[in-house]
């Protein structure tokens, strides 16, 4: 139970950065110690740092929404799968009967959620060494060009996503 309450916190870290980059630089420090025990100890304040750190914490936290966005989607149609189609179960997964169609999609949306959370928790992780990379004094340089790639594919996905709905 324990690894799951640290996977829920790393993944509230992670949805927490969109208004932890917009603020002040002390809130940014304390907040991971505080939710997730891990500590950054800071370097001298510079407002280039400041800039970065809140272009790219926010970034990554738009997408971390974004992906907490479709988990949830992804639940809600699987588990009220009935309500929002109009028929036509001979090709949807578990058809062609509107129950097996029900079943699988709920059991697919339902059976994801971890898959989700596990993802919002990496980049919670991915935010903490973001942090000490940028406004810490120990880090090393990695997280910042892992949080470019993810923050491109985040945008990739966006695009993609919003051509198929």
């Amino acid at each position: 139970m324990s690894l799951v309450l640290a996977w829920l916190r790393a993944a509230a870290y992670a949805l927490w950065a969109v208004p932890l980059a917009a603020g002040p630089i002390p809130p940014r420090l304390r907040v991971p110690r505080r939710l997730l025990g891990e500590w950054v100890n800071p370097r001298k304040y510079s407002a280039a740092r400041a800039f970065w750190h809140s272009m790219l914490s926010g970034a990554l936290g738009v997408v971390t929404w974004f992906l907490a966005f479709l988990a949830v989607l992804g639940a809600v149609r699987g588990l009220f799968y009935p309500l929002l189609t109009s028929g036509g179960y001979g090709n949807a997964w578990g058809g062609p009967t509107l129950a097996g169609a029900w079943a699988v999609h709920a059991l697919i949306g339902v059976a994801l959620l971890p898959v989700w959370l596990l993802l919002c928790a990496g980049i919670g992780a991915l935010q903490v060494r973001l942090t000490r990379a940028i406004l810490g004094r120990a880090g090393p340089r990695w997280p910042v060009a892992l949080t470019v790639l993810l923050c491109a594919a985040g945008v990739l996905l966006f695009v993609s996503w919003v051509q198929q709905v």
